[in-house]
């Protein structure tokens, strides 16, 4: 059981989300499968030290995001959700990942320009400094619900009207079929986790609080020449990673 060590009052982060993100690892761990739902707002006020207030608003916050549920005469009651299975390898496709586990899955592009790549970028993507590349800015759903937003950037030159082709098709790898790409393969993926920023729990439907799993990917074509760098967040109670060889 989480103590009150585990709550720090000048962290610069709210006792109410501290307390969300305990209660959501807990959860996730199983600590209260024997139960079915997270202890009676008393006694976590107890176990983390604050008042019942900073309890309810920490519940709140999880039953906004689905996590929890409460029910008059019972509790708080823990929502079974299953997450989705998110297999990243060597062919990491979305639709192919997860489409399987969706009776509906749906690609908006939600804005696109045309930049010059930074320094950053541009080595990501073996460009020069400068270059001009395409960002497009998209949202991906699986019955219904946002599973991911992503930014993605690609060498202008070689994939000029990818975003006509992604609005289209709602899909990555159909728009590289347009535009000539046959096939690509997964180079790198970097994960992180992070809590979701304004934008981030706008275009998600996440409340303050909410963890996101952050990725940074590249791609490049079978010659292994760049085609496309990635940066997504998916919702870290709506999908899981399976990292395959």
């Amino acid at each position: 059981m989480v103590g009150q060590a585990s709550v720090q009052r000048q962290s610069g982060v709210a006792l109410w989300r501290q307390i969300a993100d305990r209660i959501r690892a807990s959860i996730a761990s199983g600590e209260y499968d024997a139960t079915g739902r997270v202890p009676p707002e008393i006694i976590l006020a107890a176990q983390f030290g604050v008042n019942r207030h900073t309890v309810r608003s920490a519940l709140a916050a999880l039953a906004q995001e689905g996590i929890v549920k409460a029910v008059q005469g019972i509790g708080t009651m823990i929502e079974r959700k299953e997450r989705l299975n998110f297999p990243i390898s060597r062919r990491t496709r979305f639709n192919e990942g997860i489409g399987a586990q969706a009776r509906e899955t749906e690609g908006l592009l939600l804005a696109s320009a045309e930049e010059p790549a930074s320094d950053d970028l541009a080595r990501r993507l073996q460009l020069e400094p400068g270059a001009p590349v395409i960002r497009l800015e998209t949202l991906r759903k699986a019955d219904g619900r946002a599973v991911s937003r992503a930014t993605a950037w690609f060498p202008a030159e070689r994939f000029a009207g990818i975003e006509e082709a992604y609005r289209a098709s709602g899909s990555i790898t159909a728009a590289f079929r347009v535009l000539g790409l046959s096939d690509y393969v997964r180079v790198s993926t970097e994960i992180t986790a992070s809590h979701a920023d304004g934008a981030e729990m706008e275009d998600l439907g996440l409340s303050a609080g909410a963890i996101v799993l952050v990725t940074h990917s590249l791609n490049a074509d079978p010659d292994g020449i760049p085609v496309q760098y990635a940066v997504s967040r998916f919702p870290a109670d709506r999908v899981q990673f399976t990292i395959e060889n």
